[in-house]
């Protein structure tokens, strides 16, 4: 079978408490990616984030925004990766040009992962763990062990041009009441999950790479679901963004310059602001969830 693409979707192991999340990206990763020339390193750290952030999003019961981050005071100074319940995502890296080919630690120096989860309704939450690891896919296993009490396991894959991603968790107890039965239905199955290659997580599609690891188990697949990228900056929302700033500097940049400009670190979008789009903004109290361009009257 061709290779399943910029899809996620969900299995299950029939009659224990397990679950699993598998995505592929090509065309939507690279998307994210074309408007950065991003070293090869970045390219695939920045895919191992962006597949992770799909499957951590797949984990969480809400409708909203989950955001990762990876900060540290390295030569890589961010690796950041938006994802919606409704699977689209945008990424953005930050580093300072003597980047090298290295590896995670070296990279991000002393470094933080933060996880944040912003729901349409409800409260807004946060976690972090130091990134100590040397793989993201580590680090992220440890946040779900300090912050969450969920066992889980990651296999993450890039290489710069399709990333990819294998999740399994522990769910509460349900089919297996016992925990002698629950902890050995996890070895067994993580287990055949570590025999994953790196070449068979970017090349195989989803039922191949599933019946080639489990095929000595029972699983049950769910329909795949589509992973777009998608930037949701816009003029409406810079405008807001200028609505909250210093009015005397807004207007001294206006001066010298004659416009505002304001890129978009995502997409790198450029939008620009004249003496009269500046007036509607401050003097009619402008808001940034109108669909159009506020106008002088």
């Amino acid at each position: 079978m061709s290779k399943t693409d910029n899809t996620a979707q969900r299995f299950i192991f029939e009659n224990t408490d397990i679950r699993g999340e598998i995505v592929s990206l090509n065309d939507s990763y690279i998307d994210a990616l074309a408007a950065h020339d991003y070293p090869e390193v970045v390219r695939r750290l920045l895919g191992e984030l962006i597949a992770s952030a799909v499957l951590l999003s797949t984990t969480l019961k809400f409708d909203g925004l989950l955001t990762l981050q990876a900060r540290g005071d390295g030569p890589l100074t961010l690796l950041m990766v938006e994802c919606t319940d409704q699977r689209s995502f945008r990424a953005v890296a930050q580093f300072r040009d003597d980047i090298t080919e290295s590896a995670l630690p070296a990279l991000l120096g002393k470094a933080s992962l933060l996880i944040t989860v912003d729901p349409v309704k409800g409260k807004r939450y946060q976690g972090v763990v130091p990134l100590e690891k040397e793989t993201l896919a580590a680090s992220l296993e440890d946040y779900f062990a300090q912050s969450v009490q969920l066992q889980t396991r990651l296999w993450l894959a890039c290489n710069g041009e399709t990333t990819s991603g294998l999740l399994l968790q522990a769910l509460p107890a349900s089919a297996e009441l016992s925990r002698e039965i629950r902890n050995e239905s996890w070895q067994r199955i993580t287990a055949l999950a570590e025999t994953v290659a790196t070449d068979e997580l970017l090349d195989l599609d989803h039922e191949t790479l599933l019946f080639r690891l489990f095929h000595e188990e029972t699983v049950r697949v769910f329909e795949q679901e589509p992973v777009r990228f998608v930037c949701t900056c816009s003029w409406q929302r810079s405008a807001g963004i200028i609505s909250t700033l210093d009015r005397k500097e807004i207007d001294a940049i206006i001066e010298e310059d004659g416009l505002v400009a304001m890129d978009c670190q995502f997409c790198n979008h450029q939008y620009t602001f004249n003496k009269e789009d500046i007036e509607a903004i401050y003097e009619q109290h402008y808001d940034p969830n109108l669909n159009e361009k506020p106008q002088l009257h």
